[in-house]
């Protein structure tokens, strides 16, 4: 088998196609059909026509919450925390954004009045998250004075459009700190349309951390380590899985994090837990038929995994047609439909 290395998951894209914003409606997007030998575009209304009755779409229903939050240190330095995890009572684990680490114990001023106090490094002492103390209840204060977490490579300060938008119309659990995004096209039009012809649905959540944007900082990608992040899959969509293999169907996962629930579940046999599942080249997918994702970054984890779901050359080969057709990339863009290579 082929030996793979960071570099291979590179590739030139302009900067202009980058989505800054999302499609005027959530289905206009487009869709590229990689199912085939041969790329076809299509518009995103037509993903329908390419499933089948009996089939089972699973969709991530984590909701993302306004988890970016801003304060100052005591000496009145700037600083920014990005919420990843909340422990229990009102402990929180965080990114935190600032010039110079405030020490342990320090009591941070929040904007909105409340405080948060460090406490440690989670989970280990050289990681890359905090722990802290809030003032209040964690979801509350996030309601209140956070911010949606746009991803890096968005520009604008987020809004009220972005609230909406940066959120799936069947969001239910909060946890997440980005969009699980190719559910992100689907309105309830076209849920209902896919009820109709008989394609099924089924949820699994998983919060989607900040280490989903972490870069690849290894050539050699086994010596990458990745993030953790919670899972859990409903007795119900257990039994729809077990239901659609029976009676042939296939199981079309919607973003690649149902694909990491999933392959994470059949790894462990947990059907709720966190997960640091690496997928590359190489990886053997047990309840992954299909894939509908957006288009990601270069040399990142997720360019791994949908090469290793399609075929790397498959895969690179449809990137290359998107960006000759100037197809829109990342959170806000458009989406591509993968098949499983046997």
């Amino acid at each position: 088998m082929r030996s793979f290395t960071l570099g291979d998951f590179d590739f030139a894209l302009p900067a202009k196609l980058i989505a800054q914003h999302p499609a005027a409606e959530r289905s206009g997007s487009r869709l590229l059909d990689g199912t085939q030998l041969q790329p076809v575009d299509r518009g995103f209304r037509e993903l329908p026509g390419l499933l089948r009755a009996g089939d089972l779409m699973v969709f991530n229903d984590t909701r993302v919450v306004k988890a970016r939050l801003f304060g100052e240190k005591p000496t009145g330095g700037k600083l920014e925390l990005l919420i990843e995890r909340v422990l229990r009572d009102c402990d929180v684990v965080a990114h935190m954004k600032v010039s110079k680490k405030p020490a342990l114990g320090t009591q941070l001023k929040m904007v909105g009045g409340f405080t948060a106090t460090l406490t440690g490094r989670w989970p280990q002492a050289d990681g890359p998250l905090y722990r802290f103390t809030l003032s209040d209840e964690p979801y509350l204060l996030m309601q209140r004075h956070g911010h949606v977490p746009l991803p890096p490579y968005i520009s604008h300060p987020d809004s009220a459009a972005d609230e909406s938008r940066y959120q799936t119309v069947f969001a239910e659990h909060p946890g997440a700190v980005a969009a699980p995004t190719a559910a992100l096209h689907f309105d309830h039009e076209m849920l209902s349309q896919l009820d109709s012809l008989g394609i099924r649905r089924a949820m699994v959540t998983l919060h989607v951390g900040a280490g989903t944007f972490q870069p690849v900082k290894t050539e050699n990608i086994a010596e990458h380590r990745m993030h953790s992040e919670r899972y859990a899959i409903a007795p119900a969509t257990l039994q729809a899985i077990e239901e659609t293999r029976q009676r042939g169907g296939r199981i079309v996962a919607v973003g690649t994090t149902s694909v990491r629930t999933l392959e994470s579940w059949a790894l462990s046999g947990e059907a709720q837990g966190d997960t640091s599942i690496f997928i590359t080249p190489g990886f053997r997918f047990q309840f992954t038929d299909l894939l509908l994702t957006n288009f990601h970054l270069p040399r990142s984890t997720l360019m791994m995994m949908v090469s290793a779901l399609a075929g790397y050359d498959h895969v690179m080969a449809l990137y290359r047609h998107a960006i000759a057709q100037r197809y829109r990339f990342f959170s806000y863009g458009d989406a591509m439909l993968l098949q499983r290579q046997p």
